[in-house]
């Protein structure tokens, strides 16, 4: 049996990121999907600014901005005030590259990575390729996979459990997810309303505040996604049905204006991450650590950030540039700021969003408002919402330093 240096189970957004990242650091990877290719579901749709800034360094951004549609700014709004503030990205022109949210589909970058790397010789990939089973000694992990109606065994010296929620990596090691499901789910639904006509000044970003209903509007390309929750008393049945589609879409379209539906996603929204990232010469990165509420598009960019906070670890490990022990450092720092910033951020854009008391109506629009006038407190809310300040939280962390 060949034993290889990394595998990393799941060819997602993270799972691939990672791959390239070490294969354009010399060690050869094997990706292992169980799927049959690449999955072709919309899922996360937002690149992050600092996101875009790695993803040019892998060589992948220019393809992947050519393919979305730039968002330069994000609103927040109340359906009893209007408009409360607009944030525009260049005011964080000096700290990033990319000084404004892609709006992508996660398919489209996984397609260009692999259209990247499928002729490298440092690059495999596997697909209808199922993880059954993870072991590990002190130098060796040995996975049992089903591929081609049976069995398999690989063995690699180092692992990456980028397969998502359900990882079969973390469940099968143990390692807690801990957390909780909100009562209410998430409708979806995007439609080809043109959103700049019914609101002017509209931002391809944006949040509207509501105690009975709040929503999220979300451009990409062609169309809108509109996002609403779906109250736990409504079966799944119902919220999918025409009826209630259209009057959920005909609390944001007036009837005079037609609201056709290209496709609607009914899912159960999560805040759950794992008690530890590492288990001896296995990690896990993106869903497979940590799932969210979207509001904020911190899950897939989160997992982004994990794949190449640890790939430059373990790049510099494999290749003799230093000793195990920095590897540490990447629970420390990664599950640290999921914790704080993450979860924090997505939890309390919920409740911002969602807020019946007037109280916290009141604090919520009058942060927004006070970040809009001052340009200083809205280039720290840029900061905040770009997960630049995440990232630098993370980078200061390390195993052993006094706190």
């Amino acid at each position: 049996m060949n034993k290889h240096p990394v595998i990393i189970a799941g060819a997602g957004p993270v799972g691939m990121v990672a791959a390239a990242d070490l294969v354009r650091q010399g060690i050869p990877v094997v990706v292992l999907e169980k799927n049959a290719q690449l999955s072709g579901e919309s899922r996360a749709s937002t690149f992050h600014p600092p996101t875009l800034d790695m993803l040019a360094d892998l060589g992948f951004a220019e393809e992947l901005i050519a393919q979305g549609l730039k968002a330069p700014t994000v609103q927040y709004c109340s359906s009893t005030d209007g408009v409360l503030g607009t944030f525009d990205f260049s005011a964080i022109s000096d700290l990033v590259r990319h000084p404004f949210r892609l709006q992508a589909e996660q398919f489209k970058l996984t397609r260009i990575i692999l259209d990247g790397l499928k002729d490298h010789p440092l690059f495999s990939i596997v697909f209808s390729c199922e993880v059954k089973s993870v072991t590990q000694t002190s130098d060796t992990v040995t996975l049992t996979v089903a591929v081609d109606g049976g069995e398999k065994a690989y063995e690699c010296d180092w692992l990456i459990g980028a397969d998502g929620a359900n990882s079969i990596v973390r469940r099968d090691q143990d390692m807690e997810f801990e957390g909780f499901t909100w009562p209410e789910r998430f409708l979806v639904m995007t439609t080809p309303v043109d959103f700049a006509a019914l609101r002017p000044g509209v931002s391809s970003v944006s949040y509207v505040a509501d105690p009975e209903r709040w929503h999220f509007l979300l451009r990409i390309i062609g169309a809108w996604r509109v996002m609403m929750p779906v109250p736990a008393e409504v079966s799944d049945e119902e919220a999918l049905s025409e009826g209630y589609v259209t009057s959920s879409i005909r609390r944001v379209v007036p009837t005079g204006v037609d609201a056709p539906i290209t496709h609607t996603t009914l899912y159960r929204v999560h805040q759950r991450v794992a008690a530890n990232f590492q288990k001896g010469r296995s990690f896990l990165a993106g869903d497979a650590a940590h799932i969210n509420n979207p509001l904020g598009g911190m899950g897939m960019n989160g997992g982004i950030h994990d794949a190449l906070n640890l790939t430059s670890k373990l790049g510099a490990v494999i290749n003799g540039k230093d000793s195990e022990s920095i590897l540490a450092d990447y629970d420390l720092q990664r599950r640290t700021v999921t914790m704080q910033a993450i979860q924090g951020d997505t939890i309390r854009n919920k409740k911002n969003l969602e807020a019946k008391d007037e109280a916290d109506r009141a604090r919520f629009r009058d942060d927004i408002r006070a970040a809009a006038a001052d340009p200083e407190r809205g280039r720290a809310l840029l900061r905040r919402i770009a997960m630049l300040d995440s990232l630098d939280r993370a980078a200061a962390l390390h195993v052993g330093a006094a706190e």
